[in-house]
């Protein structure tokens, strides 16, 4: 399997004794801490099962309205800490494979129902082992066989793959013969990566919580436990987490990205109620202006909205950064930034509009109709120049120079008339102050005259507050950004993301090299996007 990142544990052992002896206790140290993690999880995950389990007696009378929600709340809340901790039992397993997890009390496992329908797959050992003994070439017999049942999802129904192993043993030395177990995603796991593609699209595309999976899954007949999804998809998360990064680092590589963030409520474990996190997208597009890198989202989850947090995810970009005016992203421009290479500023004409748009919408004021019609001018040139080369669109927007002159030179004399106070003074300010950032796109022809490419990559999010919250814990927060990122590029690229994962997850099985992960990127050049089905999910 891909290995996901690496830990003193996989780091190169040094050769001076003393060295040694200081990274050995530097690995018990950080096993230590994975294990108490793990056990801190487990009990905070009994915890909410007893509250759930006592809300749900008390849930009759004039009240079950109120706690039904908090039930749904807290199955959330249960939800991510059962898959934070299948993710880092598997980070653990991974580093440590010798080293003891400690283990949750979980349901007993279910038998695969018999009504759904069986496809068989049968491994004979290879070559000729099956009939001739490798030992002492004597002659073989069957033995008996192991039968393995995975789950596995075909666009419309489930259906139950047996993976059948046939013994062979030699009638001269009893060797046994028998072909290996077939890879899978998730260690002892039963799902295949069809199943777990179809889990990661349903919760992270359509916006449905695994609680509410499982009650979905029920009614075809199929009983899966909670705790069962959450490890699977919190060991897919985990297995990954290599194509996040690499998709990261491909779209902070770019001359050009947009940034945006939006509100994610999130659950305060304990509290009852909710706090404001989050989340953070940085697009590379350059289909505008006919660029030929594949288009990508990085997302990134933040507990707040401090200035830190858009200066981490930018720490390795130098270039042109289109956003709205977020003090956050200002520090990051001029003299102020601290690290080596300039991010230069490129300002938002749909923002700057918004201010305008709300005094004509709630005032029918004929001064900020006059400022739409302005900014409406210039979008009249833009659309000629959308798609177009860099060279094409520069020559177009000789013909917006003279517009942005006039509305700036408009608006300086008209703001001097208004109340400072007023909301109309407040939306020229904002165009005013920012007049050099939002002038650049004229002579550049990889700009644009809006962030809309960053507002629209914000959509997925703002479906998915309608139906759940990241629930207890920001590692929540910060898995659902990791699978959006791999998601909305599979989606910016015209790939099904379903399909997409499907192929993924079954290359990563197999042991896919890590020095090999551009092929797996979720846009055409990778092997697996290729391969994955050219329609959008």
């Amino acid at each position: 399997m891909i290995d996901s990142g690496m830990s003193l544990a996989t780091a190169e052992l040094p050769a001076d004794p003393v060295a040694l002896r200081a990274f050995a206790l530097a690995c018990q140290g950080e096993l230590k801490a994975a294990q108490t993690a793990v056990q801190l999880k487990a009990l905070e995950i009994e915890k909410l099962r007893f509250q759930i389990a006592k809300l749900r007696r008390m849930q009759f009378g004039r009240s079950s309205e109120r706690i039904t929600r908090q039930i749904e709340q807290l199955e959330l809340q249960l939800e991510e800490l059962e898959t934070s901790e299948a993710e880092d039992i598997a980070r653990t397993e991974a580093s440590e494979p010798e080293a003891p997890v400690p283990a949750r009390a979980k349901p007993k496992r279910k038998p695969l129902p018999d009504h759904l329908p069986r496809q068989e797959v049968l491994h004979q050992p290879a070559g000729d082992a099956a009939c001739i003994c490798p030992a002492c070439g004597g002659g073989m017999g069957k033995l008996g066989e192991d039968v393995t049942e995975v789950l596995d999802y075909v666009p419309g129904h489930f259906q139950v793959i047996r993976h059948v192993r046939p013994k062979y043993a030699c009638h001269a030395c009893d060797a046994i013969t028998q072909a290996p177990a077939p890879a899978m995603p998730t260690p002892r796991g039963r799902a295949t990566p069809a199943m777990l593609a179809h889990l990661l699209v349903s919760k992270y595309c359509d916006h449905l919580p695994l609680y509410r999976q499982c009650e979905m899954y029920a009614r075809q007949g199929l009983e899966l436990d909670r705790s069962t999804l959450c490890d699977w998809v919190g060991q897919a998360a985990w297995l990954l987490d290599p194509i996040v990064a690499a998709i990261r680092a491909h779209v902070f590589a770019a001359e050009k990205i947009h940034g945006d963030d939006t509100t994610v409520p999130v659950l305060e474990p304990g509290l009852g109620r909710t706090k404001t996190g989050r989340l953070w997208a940085y697009v590379r597009d350059d289909r505008r202006f006919c660029g030929e890198a594949p288009p990508a989202a990085a997302y990134f989850y933040s507990p707040d909205r401090t200035a830190a947090h858009p200066a981490a995810h930018m720490a390795t970009f130098t270039g042109l950064l289109q956003a709205d005016g977020y003090s956050g992203f200002q520090q990051l421009y001029g003299p102020a930034r601290t690290k080596p290479g300039p991010i230069t500023e490129v300002a938002c004409w749909a923002h700057t509009r918004r201010g305008f748009f709300d005094e004509w919408e709630h005032r029918k004021s004929p001064t900020a109709r006059q400022a739409l019609d302005r900014i409406a001018a210039i979008y009249a040139v833009e659309a000629r120049a959308a798609f177009a080369p860099p060279p094409e669109r520069v020559e177009l927007r000789r013909e917006t120079a003279p517009l942005l002159d006039a509305f700036f030179g408009w608006a300086e004399t008209t703001a001097a008339k208004l109340s400072a106070k007023s909301n109309l003074a407040e939306a020229f300010r904002y165009a005013i102050n920012r007049r050099e950032a939002l002038s650049r796109f004229v002579t550049d022809g990889r700009l644009e005259v809006d962030n809309n490419i960053a507002e629209n990559a914000m959509r997925c999010i703002a479906l998915g507050r309608k139906n759940y919250l990241f629930a207890g814990s920001d590692t929540g927060g910060d898995r659902a950004a990791a699978i959006y990122t791999i998601v909305q590029t599979a989606k910016m690229n015209d790939l099904n993301p379903e399909a997409y994962l499907r192929d993924t997850l079954a290359r990563v099985a197999e042991g896919h090299p890590i020095n090999r992960i551009d092929e797996l990127m979720p846009w055409p050049t990778g092997i697996a996007a290729a391969e994955a089905s050219q329609v959008v999910g």
